[in-house]
């Protein structure tokens, strides 16, 4: 005879054994534990052996319920599949779904990459996941997610008025994805067809000095300086190497190669590879600096802690010492502005070996790219031209205008 719902709550354990297995039909029955427990179980026969399938623990699992898991069992068998089999690959398939879920394969990015990120940085990047993207894509599958899951999450940080937000949000929700196509966790990155969704965010260009003459005055200026060492070497790098602020002050001994007057890092925007080749002064800058900074990891270490680059304030800070205005006047990143407007109106560089130098996306007929090594060999000619550019304007020298 069929269980009932009463029978079943009213069975208790028999220290003699009779009556702690109690059949339902089909094959499955409650088997009564002596610690009081009662577990559905289910008999079948699959390519010739006994075989037993739990199908839940009583109350959790209702009769109905352990009715319904039979019925699904036997289905299987009369398909030729072996059900036992089949619980434990979905089993498998779970395990992997929570290890491969958006929030687990952003964690692991983001881990892999903290070695190399400021703090400050990486609880920036974790903050925008945790408020903007986990919360709708953290537990799905990441193979599972397609553009328009993305683009949800990005209108819905755009129409709160978060527009760099949002565009800064989908470069990382994309690296989180190039990160799982590495380790074999997904096979695209839905993220990069949205490149364009979200209208450009309005930008506010950096105060800089682009006037030859006004240059010259600054980098005078500079001898005045009278902090530390080594924000003084910063400061005179920053314009001779117009790399990105964060870039410079976040530079390390073993990345640059004085013999070779190479410096080459991962571009913090991107992770993508970036060389720098280093002009005789620039050489003659970092030597002097060495012998105080050359035994610890950072070019420019902290004023309170050697352990930790300068801080992201230093440069402006240097400028504003010096009498400049950071707002309206000239920035640590406005010197890319003002190498770029020179070297191309002044000195006559060509755009595209600018543009890699500041290590933009040219276009070309493989579309936009970028490689470390493009354009290398007028990279170091420029950055040379350019040095012994900044070393005339700083004696006064007068400034002619070639002619077109």
């Amino acid at each position: 005879m069929p269980l009932t719902d009463t029978q079943i709550r009213n069975a208790r354990f028999n220290p003699d054994g009779t009556g702690n297995r109690l059949s339902d039909g089909g094959r499955m029955y409650l088997q009564i534990a002596q610690s009081g427990a009662k577990y559905w179980r289910m008999n079948y026969r699959f390519n010739g052996k006994d075989k037993t399938l739990a199908l839940g623990v009583y109350p959790a699992v209702s009769l109905a319920a352990a009715r319904k898991k039979r019925d699904e069992a036997q289905e299987k068998l009369a398909a030729g599949i072996d059900p036992g089999e089949a619980k434990k690959a979905d089993k498998r398939a779970a395990r992997l779904a929570a290890i491969n879920t958006f929030e687990a394969v952003a964690l692991a990015w983001m881990d892999e990459r903290r070695p190399y990120v400021e703090p400050a940085q990486y609880d920036k990047t974790l903050a925008r996941f945790k408020n903007d993207a986990f919360p709708w894509l953290g537990r799905r599958p990441v193979a599972e997610i397609e553009a328009p899951d993305i683009l949800d999450v990005l209108k819905r940080v755009d129409s709160r008025g978060a527009r760099f937000t949002a565009h800064r949000l989908r470069g990382e929700i994309s690296r989180v994805f190039r990160y799982g196509i590495k380790e074999g966790l997904c096979k695209a990155d839905p993220a990069r067809d949205l490149l364009g969704a979200i209208p450009p965010a309005q930008t506010t260009h950096f105060a800089s000095i682009t006037e030859p003459a006004k240059v010259g005055e600054m980098l005078r200026a500079f001898d005045g300086f009278g902090g530390t060492f080594p924000v003084l070497c910063a400061l005179k790098l920053a314009p001779m190497l117009f790399v990105r602020p964060g870039e410079l002050r976040k530079a390390e001994w073993e990345h640059i190669d004085l013999d070779k007057a190479e410096w080459r890092y991962l571009v913090s925007k991107t992770d993508t590879p970036h060389l720098v080749p280093l002009s005789a002064q620039a050489v003659a800058i970092l030597r002097e600096l060495h012998a105080l900074t050359g035994s610890g990891r950072y070019v420019f270490p902290g004023a309170r802690d050697r352990n930790r680059p300068m801080s992201e304030a230093a440069i402006n800070a240097a400028l504003r010492r010096l009498g400049y205005d950071t707002k309206t006047e000239i920035t640590g990143h406005g010197f890319r502005a003002m190498a770029r407007t020179i070297l191309h109106e002044e000195l006559e560089q060509k755009p595209e070996v600018i543009e890699h130098q500041l290590a933009h996306a040219v276009p070309d007929n493989l579309g936009g790219a970028y490689n470390r090594t493009r354009f290398i060999k007028d990279r170091r000619a420029m950055m040379q031209v350019w040095a012994d550019y900044l070393d005339r304007l700083k004696a006064g020298a007068t400034v002619l205008q070639l002619a077109g």
